[in-house]
């Protein structure tokens, strides 16, 4: 029986799939590419994936106690740095996800400047980690359909499908 735990563990497991799934297809396109945009995106496609990984740090900095200042984002990472980023992330996540588990999870959200502290803010920052993800691996791939470029398919199904494989 599938249990609540399973499917957030799932949905970060996804996650960290298609996030890499991703900087594996962007791996494949001539480096000039990488600083294609569309309007109605996060900007060129280097910087919009860098950005989404720059923010799961954010959020599991948070999520470990730290108050965050204002930030930049680093611009356009390699992606060998950051499939790199993400593998750390990965075992972060689990080790927050075991908290959850156990009902210890416990991360306030202050100092944001632009809106008020959260004294539990755990529920959000898993919540917006998801979002942030997916609309941001969407903006790049909507980006590679409009270059006339391969999409990788990132959903759920084919996540479920190369897992029992």
């Amino acid at each position: 029986m599938t249990t609540p735990d399973d499917i957030v563990r799932l949905m970060f497991a996804h996650h960290l799939w298609a996030t890499r799934k991703l900087i594996d297809h962007l791996e494949g396109l001539p480096p000039e590419r990488l600083d294609a945009s569309v309007p109605g995106t996060y900007g060129p496609m280097l910087q919009t994936v860098t950005h989404l990984v720059d923010a799961d740090d954010r959020y599991l900095q948070r999520m470990s106690g730290q108050v965050l200042g204002a930030y930049e984002d680093r611009g356009a990472v390699p992606l060998g740095t950051l499939r790199a980023d993400v593998d750390d992330h990965e075992a972060r996540w689990d080790g927050h996800l075991r908290e959850l588990e156990e009902g210890t999870l416990q991360a306030a959200i202050t100092d944001r400047g632009d809106a008020p502290d959260i004294a539990d803010g755990e529920g959000l920052l898993l919540l917006q980690a998801i979002h942030h993800g997916n609309d941001h691996r969407t903006q790049i791939c909507s980006t590679l359909g409009a270059l006339e470029l391969e999409v990788p398919d990132l959903d759920g199904w084919t996540y479920w499908a190369e897992g029992r494989r």
